[in-house]
């Protein structure tokens, strides 16, 4: 039974990933699906219609919507709609959040914001992985204590929260990891066998 319930844990374990990555496009993809295709039909005579034109628009109104990001007055459009996003209380704070999270998967952000860096913790040996946010403070209403202050955003595993550190430079040791590979190593608890790198 001990042999059954290890096997069982191991598929589980295989199986639990793929599954739910499959389900959330699955998800993503039936919802495209329906709110575009609702438009289209809508929109078309009758019979026209053909199973699957709504998430193909809807890839394509999202690419679209991202070359329109160039245009200064679609620009201005969309500070517009961010401006009633940031008057909403609870609308702000889920907002602001998932944007600057999102960010960071920009291609056009700065390549020095959201660098990868192992922080060592002034007079401890405990080491930590963490990300560069900000390293100008002109704009904000202090000014860090720290010698050469960098803004560092520390998350903890699974998810479950983190914190931002204003730590000395050279506390910091930059790594050869991609935002992708350290955010995967440091939100699973560093339970893969894999290295991140691979």
């Amino acid at each position: 039974m001990n042999v059954l319930g290890k096997l069982f844990l191991k598929g589980l374990a295989v199986v639990i990933p793929i599954v739910l990555t499959l389900a959330i496009l699955w998800w993503m993809a039936a919802g495209a699906e329906r709110l575009m295709g609702s438009i289209i039909q809508f929109a078309l005579p009758a019979g026209w219609y053909v199973p699957g034109m709504g998430l193909v628009s809807g890839l394509v109104l999202i690419a679209l919507i991202g070359l329109l990001s160039h245009v200064l007055i679609f620009q201005k459009l969309f500070n517009l709609g961010e401006a009633i996003f940031n008057r909403l209380p609870l609308a702000k704070t889920i907002y602001t959040a998932i944007k600057d999270f999102v960010g960071y998967l920009n291609p056009d952000k700065d390549s020095e914001l959201g660098k990868v860096v192992m922080v060592q913790m002034p007079g401890q040996s405990i080491q930590l992985i963490g990300f560069v946010t900000r390293e100008q403070f002109d704009d904000l209403p202090f000014t860090p204590d720290a010698d050469d202050p960098v803004a560092v955003y520390m998350p903890m595993s699974y998810m479950i929260g983190g914190y931002t550190l204003f730590l000395p430079r050279s506390a910091l040791t930059p790594l050869d990891l991609t935002f992708e590979q350290a955010m995967r190593l440091v939100l699973t608890g560093a339970v893969r066998e894999s290295s991140p790198v691979e």
